[in-house]
């Protein structure tokens, strides 16, 4: 099985329950037709009735749970928490009630947050600023992890390096230049989504235009100390950098330019030094080598909410439903 048949399969041993806010996009319906269908999840769809009939084009939603904020029951519980949530940055029981009533993100985030899902999908239709700013003001970061950061789950076709061509690719998503302290939490909770979603030992390169010492430069500074923070954080992740990324990869270079290593030549956790890199190299994988791109994922917001690209498909965001679902196991 690929990847995101295993993924699937998995999401399907213990179902959760993932709420899809953006019921104004015809691709939430067609992916949520596929996800009923084919049981990876349990979905909940925010919006009005007469919004969400009009808007569903025929798709099979029966078995959704639609949630009307302006008539649901729970809605008066979901304005008082984030009032007690928010009350420290001036926010009125009248602002509450006017955020959740008519941006159904803010209202993805609260039924996530009381417990009445397990995670959210948005971004189809909406940046990853406004998908983000809910999830860091109501259900903050994870305890123990210092950043949200992104990554992308890239799937290589007939590919024998990674975890037989899966790879996970951070941060590629989020954080534009991070220091070398966020580089090292990047890291760390990289490698544990590795281990959530592909089940193998994460090993973890951190990526330079440098091997070993190979280049002097302020920017090989910053990999070789994120990874010292990250080896002292974090002593039984296989770990090392800074290696280039045929080093990382490929056994044989990874022998000759960085022998002893534990990780060069068989890396399968990518982490980028900054955003630029690490969008440009997810993108350049998945249109050259026609890899499967999942992402970009988030990892460090206490409750599993992922991101989407604009440009995405239905059946990327049914794939993402699923990795979200499975995250939430892990939870």
């Amino acid at each position: 099985m690929g990847f995101i048949d295993v993924i699937k399969a998995k999401a399907k041993a213990d179902k959760k329950t993932i709420v899809l806010p953006e019921t104004e996009d015809i691709r939430t319906y067609e992916a949520a037709e596929a996800v009923l269908k084919e049981g990876t999840a349990d979905l909940i769809l925010v919006g009005s009735k007469e919004e969400i009939e009009k808007n569903r084009a025929g798709f099979d939603i029966s078995g959704a749970q639609i949630v009307d904020p302006a008539e649901d029951e729970r809605t008066a519980a979901y304005i008082a928490k984030l009032v007690e949530l928010r009350q420290k940055k001036g926010m009125t029981e009248e602002q509450a009630k006017e955020l959740l009533l008519n941006n159904y993100l803010y209202y993805g985030v609260m039924m996530v947050k009381m417990g009445d899902a397990d995670g959210m999908v948005s971004g189809a239709c909406h940046s990853t600023a406004d998908t983000l700013r809910p999830c860091l003001q109501i259900l903050k970061t994870k305890p123990g992890t210092k950043l949200v950061s992104a990554f992308f789950v890239m799937v290589v076709p007939d590919c024998d390096m990674g975890a037989n061509g899966t790879f996970i690719f951070g941060d590629s998503g989020l954080e534009q230049n991070p220091d070398p302290e966020k580089l090292a939490a990047i890291a760390a909770s990289s490698a544990e989504s590795f281990k959530v979603l592909v089940g193998e030992e994460p090993k973890v390169a951190m990526l330079s235009h440098s091997t070993k010492g190979s280049a002097k430069h302020a920017d090989v500074d910053k990999v070789t100390e994120a990874v010292r923070i990250a080896k002292e954080a974090n002593p039984d992740l296989l770990l090392d950098g800074e290696l280039q990324l045929d080093a990382a990869i490929v056994p044989e270079i990874g022998a000759s330019k960085a022998p002893g290593s534990p990780v060069a030549g068989q890396a399968n956790v990518l982490i980028f030094p900054d955003l630029d890199a690490g969008n440009i190299g997810y993108k350049l994988v998945q249109r050259l080598a026609k890899a499967e791109a999942y992402g970009p994922l988030t990892q460090g917001i206490a409750k599993p909410v992922n991101d989407l690209s604009r440009g995405c498909s239905a059946a990327d965001i049914e794939g993402v439903v699923a990795i979200t679902a499975v995250q939430a196991q892990a939870e």
